[in-house]
């Protein structure tokens, strides 16, 4: 089946609705090697939407990510993301497991760097990373350099590279997965934070069935290679999501659910 990677926007445009950001429909990944990652994936994310993907490993979580980023191709189906009105362009930000961060430049430099790829005016690119960086938390730190932070302190100087160019879709995968547990849960905490303020659609990739729980507005639950959704959930939560949410009786009920989930989907699947 063709694929269109890119249709969609105001309702009617590209048949994708107003109030959606994200559609695949049937998307399908067949890599060159031969192996299938993703299978018939189907799934709506909503304007603002917090979504978690969930699943084993190698099941495809990372490859929805680029498919939706325009990263990658799909083999089949189709992938539909929203346009921006005024300009027709999409707007997505990407946050990798690693920082990916230039160590030769500084925390500033590393973070003006899709500002000056679009060739915008040095003050300007300057006003707006300082400006993400103040979001992060890292306004002191813009002239250092990558070798002088710490592991939590570099993945907030890599999503203050992905707010800079202020996207409306915000892709996430895994980028908390190798931090300590204190880090990780005031990272979580500071996403729920700049979510609530900036109310981008963020799509997470994760394999915590405790994080996806604690951030998402929906998690959905993919199958084993190739993967599929097995299930998805509404996660009930009091805003905005504080810290006591994460000791409560809910957030433990709901997470022995999507964990149940879980444990079925991996047993899915077929390759």
């Amino acid at each position: 089946m063709a694929s269109d990677p890119a249709a969609g926007g105001a309702a009617g445009e590209g048949g994708l609705p107003a109030e959606i950001a994200v559609r695949l429909r049937g998307a399908a990944k067949v890599y060159d090697n031969g192996v299938q990652a993703l299978s018939a994936l189907d799934l709506d994310i909503r304007r603002g939407e917090f979504v978690s993907l969930l699943g084993p490993s190698g099941c495809g979580k990372s490859t929805a990510l680029r498919l939706i980023a325009g990263l990658s191709r799909p083999s089949g189906g189709i992938v539909q993301v929203a346009r921006r009105a005024n300009t027709g362009s999409h707007a997505i930000g990407f946050v990798f497991q690693e920082p990916t961060l230039m160590p030769w430049a500084s925390v500033a430099d590393n973070v003006r760097l899709p500002l000056r790829l679009a060739r915008l005016p040095r003050a300007d690119t300057e006003a707006r990373a300082r400006e993400a960086l103040a979001r992060v938390g890292l306004a002191d730190f813009a002239d250092v350099y990558p070798r002088e932070l710490s592991g939590g302190m570099k993945m907030r100087v890599s999503l203050a590279r992905a707010l800079v160019t202020d996207p409306d879709i915000l892709l996430m995968d895994e980028p908390f997965a190798a931090l300590d547990e204190i880090t990780r849960f005031r990272l979580n905490n500071d996403l729920m934070a700049l979510w609530r303020s900036l109310r981008k659609t963020v799509v997470f990739v994760t394999h915590s069935v405790f994080e996806s729980v604690y951030l998402s507005q929906r998690v959905v639950v993919m199958t084993s290679r190739p993967g599929r959704i097995s299930a998805e959930f509404r996660i009930v939560a009091p805003e905005p999501r504080l810290e006591e949410f994460r000791t409560s009786a809910s957030y433990a009920a709901q997470c022995r659910e999507v964990s149940a989930a879980l444990a079925r989907a991996s047993n899915e699947g077929g390759a």
